[in-house]
């Protein structure tokens, strides 16, 4: 029985190294996102500065676990297998809440996720003690460190309202003095700004990173015989006063004479201020448990006594944790942050709901986000009306963004934010967490750095009327998610503690199983999702200003598009003929993906048209028939797919035998019609669509013929209602897609040919 333990370290210490991983690629979005927003400084700069910054704190660390060993549960209540017990389901419950919002692209915090995790395992535990020994369930207090558990969960709540508060006001002011023109300001106002940055900076630093060092609890002499945790927490003002007075007079230096963007310091030592502290402080998260564990199992093994005897009081005691294992970590967590795609996709969510303008809105709006943009307009307009019109014309105009004319295509290498937000993300995010952390009160640095930026946000008016209710949605889903976290972890590790503590070796040995399972499965649909992101086959937007350069530039779109149609026109008849499921859920998804991209493609018509040049203005028309027709051939097939799909789902009655041949008659001409088509625009050689076209009657009279036959047979042989709606519906719609393929076809044919032959345009008028 004792191998058991040894061999439960053994899953610990892998469990920690993957939990490394996943926290990492959660975690990172709190110091890479204003930098990688703000994009002043490279992508690699600012990935050196950060890997700096997590290898010093995690190396510095103090190493005191004491989350993981008394924060949340009363050790001495427990025994060594029970605690073993606990630590494997936390650990597995962790990997897995993480990976899976890491997979959703969802910020969340990993501080609430290993508590939470600790509280279910330990009141599972505390149950099934209880329970056997003919208990009284109320005595659960007992074993639960209750007041901390009851100190968090408040501490969450109000740090999402005061870190989005003080990040919109900070903002807002910030924004109000410097304006978008901050560069062109008197040298003076960027020393102040880089004062007050830096020094807010500085001292985060001071008190969430090295405050938790070994070297915080030495005495100094220059400071009188204190040790800086006491120095710092005694002389608040000095330090703050001095710090902002000796980095306001350096700023200046610096401006003046080395001619420094001030800003991009900032955020460089702000990007490496919140790595430390990341890294110094939220190790407990990741390697806390695994590290209680071996420590608990050291002291077990020494003693001599049964596993099932052995008090865990030993777990009250401060114990410092090797400085190698510390090493190792820090190296663990660099290396993910290099390698980790997932941590980018997390930071994307956060970029993408902050961004000014344009962005990939990957929320839809709900009832709540309609209702509270409706809300926060009224109240708006509302306080807008109490203001006299001089004050705000002059506030409007600190708030006047530069006019800069690009395409949508590369509103995306534009930041997303300039730097002056970065810097104010950084440095509020820094002053929130350094004031909680020196009043000792929980918070989560996810959810604080994510509140400001969503505060600073809203202040710069970068929640526009177009964009408002989906970044409302989006900031209403993760904070939906931060709850469900602890919910979620709270009742998935007390299950996974019961079926261990019941099954004991066995069931560790298949949940283990069962996790490895998942992530690699998790793994697996991520790469597969980014893949089909990032895969050729999608359409391009058209950047060209004259008639003949869009045509020449969409002919891959159209072959791209005709290449689609072609394989989901066939995909829906092929599989109402087989009756299959699963193969018509898919081809309907390939439909919905397909009139997505047009009507994204309809959506950058907008910024095609102010990019146009005033001789080519015809242009224009011709883009938006073509989306039309576009989007006519789309609706038609997501149309067929759609009713494909529920057919069969719905579990009526086959085709007949005779349908199912007159539809595969149709889908190969139509086949016919698509290869000539997709083969003349990929070798954009638009002369052939002339003899595409002379098939066009052809084919209309093929499907009238087919909607005869079928109404002669519902007048004397079918009995099926929904075949016949079915039947007719794929009929008329067929139609209408050839319809709307044959008019693009004109359109292009039409052009090409008049802007060849100039004197065919009143002919063909």
């Amino acid at each position: 029985m004792d191998n058991i333990y040894f061999l439960i370290m053994v899953a610990l210490a892998v469990l920690a190294i993957a939990d490394l991983v996943v926290g990492v690629s959660n975690d990172a979005v709190n110091f890479l996102n204003s930098a990688i927003g703000s994009k002043a400084l490279s992508f690699k700069t600012i990935m050196i500065v950060a890997s700096i910054g997590i290898a010093c704190g995690a190396i510095f660390s103090s190493g005191l676990m004491e989350v993981a060993r008394k924060g949340i549960f009363n050790p001495g209540e427990f025994y060594f297998d029970e605690i073993m017990f606990i630590f494997v389901a936390v650990m597995i419950t962790d990997i897995l809440l993480l990976d899976f919002f890491n997979t959703l692209g969802m910020p969340t915090s990993t501080t609430v996720s290993i508590v939470f995790n600790l509280l279910g395992a330990a009141v599972a535990m505390a149950l099934i003690k209880i329970g056997a020994a003919n208990g009284n369930f109320s005595d659960v207090v007992n074993y639960i460190n209750t007041e901390k558990a009851v100190e968090i969960i408040v501490g969450i709540l109000s740090s999402v309202v005061i870190a989005f508060s003080i990040g919109a006001v900070v903002q807002w002011v910030s924004r109000l003095l410097l304006s978008y023109n901050f560069q062109k300001k008197p040298k003076w106002t960027g020393a102040i700004f880089g004062g007050l940055a830096l020094s807010a900076i500085t001292y985060f630093i001071l008190i969430k990173g090295i405050s938790g060092t070994p070297f915080a609890d030495r005495t100094y002499g220059f400071i009188g015989n204190m040790t800086i945790k006491a120095f710092l927490e005694t002389s608040v003002y000095q330090v703050i006063v001095v710090n902002f007075l000796a980095w306001a007079v350096i700023s200046y230096v610096l401006i003046l004479f080395a001619k420094t963007n001030i800003y991009k310091l900032i955020i460089g030592v702000g990007t490496f201020s919140l790595a430390l502290a990341f890294a110094g402080n939220d190790l407990v998260n990741f390697i806390g448990v695994p590290i209680a564990g071996l420590q608990s199992y050291q002291a077990w093994s020494a003693s001599g006594i049964p596993a099932s005897e052995f008090s865990m009081e030993v777990l009250s005691t401060k114990v410092e944790t090797p400085t190698l294992l510390l090493f190792i970590s820090g190296m663990v967590m660099v290396a993910t942050l290099w390698l980790s795609k997932k941590a980018r996709y997390v930071a994307d969510t956060e970029i993408n709901l902050s961004r000014e303008g344009e962005a990939n809105e990957r929320f839809q709006p709900n009832y709540l986000s309609r209702s509270l943009v409706r809300y926060t307009i009224a109240v708006s307009e509302w306080a807008s009306s109490m203001v006299p019109s001089n004050v705000k014309a002059a506030v409007d105009k600190r708030f006047q963004k530069p006019v800069i004319n690009l395409s949508k295509d590369k509103v995306h290498h534009l930041p997303a934010f300039d730097m002056i937000r970065a810097s104010v993300n950084l440095m509020v995010a820094g002053i929130l967490i350094s004031v909680a952390t020196s009043y000792k009160l929980p918070l989560s640095t996810t959810y604080v750095t994510f509140m400001v930026a969503m505060g600073t946000s809203l202040a710069d008016r970068a929640w526009g009327a177009e964009s408002a209710v989906y970044r409302v949605a989006g900031v209403l889903n993760v904070i939906a998610g931060w709850f469900s976290t602890a919910i979620i972890a709270f009742l998935a590790s007390g299950t996974i503690l019961a079926l261990i503590s019941f099954g004991k070796g066995a069931a560790i040995a298949i949940l283990l199983f069962a996790s490895v399972l998942l992530l690699v499965r998790n793994y697996i649909s991520y790469n597969k999702k980014t893949k089909e992101i990032k895969v050729e086959d999608r359409l391009r937007r058209a950047e060209s200003s004259s008639i003949q350069g869009v045509i020449e530039e969409s002919a891959a779109n159209i072959a791209n598009v005709v290449k689609r149609s072609k394989k989901i026109y066939s995909n829906s008849i092929n599989g109402l003929a087989k009756q299959d499921l699963n193969f018509l859920k898919k081809n309907k998804k390939q439909g919905n993906k397909l009139a997505g991209e047009i009507e994204d493609l309809r959506e950058h018509t907008f910024y095609f048209i102010k990019n146009l040049e005033e001789a080519h203005i015809g242009a224009s028309n011709f883009y938006i028939n073509a989306m039309g027709h576009l989007t006519d051939v789309s609706q038609s097939l997501e149309y067929i797919g759609k009713v494909s799909y529920n057919h069969v789902h719905n579990n009526h009655k086959k085709l007949k035998y005779n349908q199912i041949k007159e539809l595969k008659e149709i889908d190969q001409k139509l086949e016919e019609l698509f290869d000539r088509t997709q083969k003349a625009f990929e070798a954009k050689s638009f002369e052939q669509i002339g003899a595409i076209l002379d098939s066009k009657q052809d084919l209309y009279d093929m499907v009238s013929q087919k909607i005869d036959r079928q109404v002669s047979r519902t007048r004397t042989e079918e009995s099926s209602p929904k075949n016949t709606t079915l039947y007719f519906s794929l009929l008329l719609e067929t139609r209408d897609l050839m319809t709307a393929m044959m008019d693009l076809l004109e359109q292009y044919f039409q052009q090409h040919d008049s802007s060849i032959t100039p004197a065919k345009i009143t002919e063909k008028k």
